[in-house]
């Protein structure tokens, strides 16, 4: 083998040595910090783009078919977005959802309905394209058997930021300016671009271009859902998936309607996420006394407190729907665990694809039901039904294998 000249480092690229800082191997902090970036580009407007839903359009219903609207509209995305992959590459693709969610804010901060919908259509886009470029990342730089503990960590770190940004985007908008909250995802979607591109993912040697179309779901949505370990494990996400969906349009909602205002409908957001922080401590009880057990108690304990919301008065119940959020930070403790122990090694890529539907699913299904069940009774009927479905799930969490 030759060496190198005299003067001239080799580095993984081949590029000269002003690259190659930017060319070590990213580790799991590196995509905790990208998570987390990311993850605060949504929190802040998390709170604010349903409440400004509800004062344009004036009522639960109404709000629930917008956003029902708008999450068809990310699921096509999603769908989309590997074979946008496999043409411009995961790189673009990551910029793409950065100049959307640009283009998101710059639209929703006009306050005008035409403003509101194609705003929230291209958040829904931007959200669509970052967690799907992320994953991919991840899967080339996370080795499989750390995945299990790595999912826990993205959690507990990004809580800090789930916490801070539903209030901080009210707060903003209530005292500041309603630009304000807008103008702060901008800022942070920049920040973010920029740490992206001085990462230089792409120019990593582990990072391969694709060769091939990415996998048709379709095609392995026999195989999968023959599978009843996978498919408990998709409809346990479901669940999970959904209840947040639930609590983030119409928690905020429910806060405003019992008249403590926009500050406190940020502020209940803000501290239902903080339950996130307590991921460690499930965890430590998980291992102790099983993921199954763990699951069960999380989805019952969800359930229940869900139900008590439609039956207190306004005040109490949102002190019920808080401890709700607590009990369903137990369930995201274990995330992804069920699938993870169920796929087969040789079919995750496939399956992967077909399992990450449930976003999608979970993300329509609650304001598409709840835009039909709105139409006949008052808020309340959201919670009833919310929490009748955690409960159910606990049943199925009886089928999970006891030593998961």
């Amino acid at each position: 083998m030759p060496l190198a000249r005299k003067g001239k480092r080799p580095t993984l690229t081949g590029r000269p040595d002003s690259f190659a800082l930017a060319s070590v191997k990213p580790t799991a902090a590196t995509f905790v910090i990208l998570f987390s970036l990311v993850g605060f580009t949504r929190s802040l407007l998390i709170t604010v783009i349903p409440l400004n839903a509800h004062a344009w359009l004036g009522d639960a219903q109404k709000v629930s078919m917008l956003f029902f609207g708008v999450s068809l509209a990310g699921i096509v995305a999603s769908l989309g977005v590997p074979w946008l992959v496999h043409k411009i590459r995961r790189r673009n693709v990551f910029a793409l959802g950065i100049a959307l969610t640009l283009l998101a804010c710059g639209l929703m901060a006009t306050g005008a309905g035409g403003g509101i919908v194609t705003g929230m259509l291209a958040n829904a886009l931007a959200v669509a394209a970052l967690e799907i470029a992320l994953n991919l990342y991840i899967m080339d730089h996370i080795p499989r058997r750390e995945l299990a503990t790595f999912e826990p960590m993205r959690v507990f770190f990004a809580a800090g930021m789930w916490t801070i940004g539903p209030w901080l985007g009210v707060w903003l908008h209530v005292h500041i300016d309603p630009t304000t909250p807008f103008l702060l995802t901008s800022g942070v979607a920049l920040a973010t671009m920029l740490y992206f591109q001085y990462l230089r993912l792409t120019d990593h040697p582990a990072v391969a271009s694709a060769k091939r179309l990415p996998p048709n779901p379709l095609r392995y949505l026999p195989r999968f859902f023959r599978q009843p370990r996978l498919r408990l494990a998709w409809g346990l996400a479901i669940g999970r998936s959904a209840w947040w969906s639930m609590y983030f349009i119409y928690a905020p909602i429910h806060v405003v309607n019992s008249g403590m205002g926009e500050i406190w409908a940020g502020a209940i957001v803000s501290l239902g996420t903080a339950s996130f922080f307590l991921v460690p401590l499930w965890n430590r009880l998980g291992r102790r006394y099983g993921l199954r057990v763990m699951l069960i108690g999380g989805y019952l304990a969800t359930g229940g407190l869900t139900l008590t919301v439609a039956l207190l008065d306004s005040q109490a119940g949102v002190v019920a729907l808080l401890l709700g959020a607590v009990a369903a930070g137990v369930i995201d403790a274990a995330g992804n665990v069920p699938y993870l122990r169920a796929v087969h090694p040789h079919e995750r890529p496939e399956m992967t694809t077909v399992y990450n539907t449930f976003r999608g699913v979970s993300q329509t299904a609650p304001p598409g039901v709840f835009a039909i069940l709105l139409k006949a009774f008052e808020l309340p009927a959201v919670f009833l039904v919310g929490g009748a479905a955690m409960a159910g799930l606990a049943w199925f969490c009886r089928y999970l294998p006891r030593r998961l």
